[in-house]
């Protein structure tokens, strides 16, 4: 089972010392935070995607790219890469560089985004947003497994011939998981392909996510794939740790009054009787994460929420200490001893994904078709200057 982290990459001023972090110090912040997953011994580092203030994450895979060059063997992935105003050819690309450029740690989690202002930024409509997540996501899936794509959709311009390069590592795309918060077509999708399903398991209720993750569990054997305990569910979670409960509750409080989403909501413990926050000791943590799995069942990846809502860099930094080091080994050893005979034990990874697809045989290292279509690999169409400026004048003309 993989533990890690994600960031929704916020930018919240501190309740207790008034001071708010530049763009700049959160962002070398959440590098210094990724690197220190690994040290503590996490397998997952995941960065959502904003393009709006307060959050700073516009450009994941740069950022991704950059966590992947100062660490040896976290897993990188997204929470989440939006589907919906990413057009999917780019997608297909910058994820497979990374791919490349991580040496196969990276995976890929996909979201609608709920946003409004952001879909016509990125030229779309909300009101779109299901049947765009659906059909680019048919898109990206075909570019990473076919050399030359012929394709026409509803929502962008058509490809004839076209050949996504970077190909991916050893010809295996990156392993997908689906997230989602409320949308049963997406689990659908999710279990359609065979991909993972992934529940952010922050605001609301078990019995909420029960229903998704059912559904998805249910259709997934539906379509092939494996049976229902073999499907490939992450949850989030939201969790703040220190030695004792009290200090723990003393030190998170105005950092949860305070907080832009539920702060002058809710008490600290109402919302945590509702909701998977935990705020407490090492053992109420891992108390709390192990009820997950009787509302869920067997599960494959556990990612946790803990830099947001202000919360300083040195407070972070403590809080992965305890997680790494008294947390999570002792949710590896108990998720391991309940697990039911037939479960999956692990999420994909790269290593594994080459496995399945060629056993001992050496891994496919494709080299992009030199094609006749959209992305024409030869020398410019107009075979030399003049040609250039009498097509140019001939279009001004026009």
């Amino acid at each position: 089972m993989q533990f890690g982290i994600f960031s929704v990459s916020d930018i919240t001023k501190d309740p207790v010392t008034g001071q708010t972090p530049s763009e700049a110090e959160r962002i070398d912040a959440v590098v210094q935070i990724a690197k220190k997953a690994e040290e503590v011994g996490l397998d997952a580092f995941a960065i959502g995607e904003h393009h709006n203030p307060p959050f700073f994450s516009s450009a994941p895979t740069t950022l991704l790219a950059y966590v992947a060059a100062a660490t040896e063997r976290l897993i990188l992935t997204t929470a989440t890469t939006l589907i919906t105003t990413n057009d999917p050819v780019r997608i297909a690309e910058e994820y497979a560089m990374l791919q490349h450029l991580s040496k196969g740690r990276t995976d890929l989690m996909l979201g609608r985004g709920n946003t409004a202002p952001v879909y016509p930024w990125f030229g779309q409509e909300i009101n779109q947003s299901l049947p765009l997540a659906l059909e680019n996501y048919n898109l990206l899936h075909r570019l990473w497994r076919e050399d030359v794509v012929d394709w026409e959709g509803n929502f962008r311009t058509p490809l004839t011939g076209f050949t996504s390069t970077p190909r991916p590592l050893d010809d295996v795309p990156p392993f997908v998981w689906h997230g989602s918060i409320r949308t049963p077509e997406i689990a659908e999708q999710a279990a359609y392909y065979g991909n993972g399903f992934f529940a952010n398991n922050i605001f609301w209720p078990a019995e909420h996510y029960e229903r998704l993750i059912g559904f998805y569990r249910q259709r997934y054997a539906h379509h092939g794939h494996g049976t229902e305990a073999e499907a490939v569910v992450g949850l989030g979670g939201q969790a703040f740790i220190a030695k004792n409960s009290q200090d723990a509750k003393r030190q998170f409080r105005p950092y949860f009054d305070n907080a832009p989403v539920y702060g002058h909501g809710p008490s600290m413990e109402d919302f945590t009787a509702a909701t998977p926050l935990v705020v407490g000791s090492p053992q109420e943590v891992i108390e709390k994460t192990l009820t997950f799995r009787e509302h869920f069942g067997d599960y494959q990846r556990q990612l946790f929420l803990m830099d947001h809502a202000g919360l300083p860099l040195e407070i972070v930094l403590e809080q992965l200490e305890l997680l790494g080091g008294e947390v999570v080994p002792v949710l590896r050893k108990e998720f391991e001893t309940l697990r039911a005979p037939g479960a999956r034990a692990e999420a994909p990874t790269h290593a594994s994904l080459v496995a399945e697809k060629y056993g001992d045989a050496p891994a496919r290292q494709p080299r992009p078709n030199a094609n006749r279509g959209d992305n024409v690999t030869g020398g410019s169409p107009y075979q030399d200057s003049a040609e250039v400026a009498a097509a140019q004048a001939e279009e001004v003309a026009s």
